[in-house]
């Protein structure tokens, strides 16, 4: 007796290929099936795209415009924060002053105020004057032993009274008063410039043979109290003198005027326009994630050409400031003053532009990923199953935060992004010490998740 057997049919795979055999998937977990069933998607969806491209290759649009947007960002980026920088210190007189304090304690900067100071106080003084002066009363009393004495001595005691007050100012300059002095005159210098550029009047500056100047009048005033204070009367014979510093030409101030509206509205667009760009591009590409990781190279490495940029400005700075007007020193330390925070935005971005690129790695479809998470996650349920094994569970809590993983882990992120945004100064530091806190939170959120007990099946007979 003679039986047929009737061969099933198996479905094939779309390359005509017999399907692999199903893994036995009882002994999986949620997130283990989640996870599997996760990557067979992706695997379908490359196969789909590399059918589709093995059927045909034609130029695409979408990914031209990605590349054209995302490089367009990056090249606004050294200007975004270029606008910023300059927007912070024309119009935001603490940013202003936060630049200039460290100046005042630059032994440089120190040694070109002693001198400039010494030599209008000598000036004043007309020491040559005081003791011709004082020859001529000699003489006249019949002292000319005495007066040709004076005479004699005379270029050594003006070289050492010279010695001496340019000593006491440099033990005034380097005085804790004159420190608060210089944070005093350049908040007052810098409020009214604010007010001449934004057209609310011209408070403390005044107009100077067409340019516009600044006062350091009190800073001779400190100076002279203490000359008198270490016992040199001659310091009373100084008038209340005013020297000036020229700001800049009173017939550019029209100019000056429309650079202040346009530094302090592109202070705001070119930020924007660099997110726009590069979210537009990102949103453009068809591989979303990867235009994301080459976003944040990009952003990065821009920050370097932006370093580079900074450079080779102060070299060229440097070798353009002639030594009369200011010494080497001097203008080097004035030069790195006023880029200290153009230094610090662009580390900040940079680190921002860095960690944008690996997260967006680091959760993509690559094997280094694809092992990097699961390796995370098979420590964070080893540390839990040991923590279950002692007695310490979460309970209901626990099984409630697994539910809602993905919300609290965008809620998480979204938390630490308007933080970062809202962060009135944010530096590199900032960045990595938000991200180290970000990646506790969500290590927190794997960690306390704790799966649903699945209901257990009676065995069969």
């Amino acid at each position: 007796m003679g039986f047929v057997t009737e061969q099933s049919q198996v479905p094939l795979e779309p390359d005509g290929t017999q399907p692999a055999p199903a893994a036995d998937e009882s002994g999986l977990s949620q997130d283990e099936r989640a996870e599997l069933e996760r990557l067979r998607a992706e695997t379908a969806a490359l196969h789909g795209q590399a059918g589709a491209h093995g059927r045909r290759r034609h130029f695409s649009w979408r990914a031209t415009v990605s590349i054209v947007l995302i490089v367009l960002g990056c090249v606004i980026a050294p200007v975004a924060v270029l606008g910023v920088w300059a927007g912070n210190e024309v119009s935001n007189t603490g940013r202003w002053v936060a630049t200039v304090e460290p100046l005042i304690h630059d032994p440089a900067i120190q040694n070109v105020l002693t001198d400039k100071i010494t030599n209008e106080i000598t000036s004043q003084l007309n020491l040559t004057a005081v003791i011709n002066q004082a020859n001529a009363q000699l003489n006249s009393k019949g002292l000319t032993r005495i007066s040709s004495l004076l005479t004699t001595f005379g270029p050594q005691i003006t070289s050492a009274v010279t010695g001496f007050i340019h000593s006491t100012v440099h033990t005034v300059i380097t005085s804790q008063a004159v420190a608060n002095i210089w944070v005093q005159v350049n908040t007052i210098a810098h409020q009214a410039i604010v007010k001449v550029l934004s057209g609310q009047g011209n408070g403390a500056l005044s107009l100077r043979n067409g340019q516009i100047v600044l006062n350091l009048g009190p800073i001779v005033a400190q100076v002279k109290q203490d000359l008198l204070a270490h016992g040199f009367s001659l310091a009373s014979n100084i008038p209340a003198v005013s020297p000036t510093l020229a700001l800049f030409q009173a017939k550019d101030l029209g100019k000056a005027q429309a650079g202040y509206r346009l530094i302090t509205t592109l202070k705001i667009v070119l930020p924007i326009l660099v997110l726009v760009l590069l979210g537009a591009g990102v949103y453009v590409a068809r591989g979303r994630r990867r235009a994301l990781v080459w976003a944040g190279l990009g952003l990065a490495a821009s920050m370097l050409v932006l370093a580079i940029g900074l450079l080779i400005a102060r070299s060229i700075y440097l070798s353009s400031v002639p030594s009369s007007v200011l010494p080497a020193d001097a203008a080097a330390a004035a030069f790195d003053a006023m880029v200290h925070f153009i230094k610090e935005g662009l580390r900040a971005v940079l680190a921002l532009g860095l960690v944008v690129a690996i997260g967006a790695y680091f959760t993509g479809p690559s094997r280094a990923a694809i092992a990097t998470r699961s390796g995370i996650k098979s420590g964070i349920e080893w540390i839990r199953h040991y923590g279950e094994r002692r007695g310490v569970s979460t309970g209901p809590v626990g099984e409630w935060t697994y539910l809602h993983r993905n919300i609290l882990r965008i809620g998480a992120v979204a938390l630490f992004a308007i933080i970062l945004v809202f962060w009135g100064e944010p530096t590199a530091l900032l960045v990595i010490v938000l991200v180290i806190l970000l990646l506790v939170v969500l290590g927190l959120i794997e960690l306390i998740g704790r799966p649903p007990a699945e209901p257990k099946t009676a065995a069969p007979a």
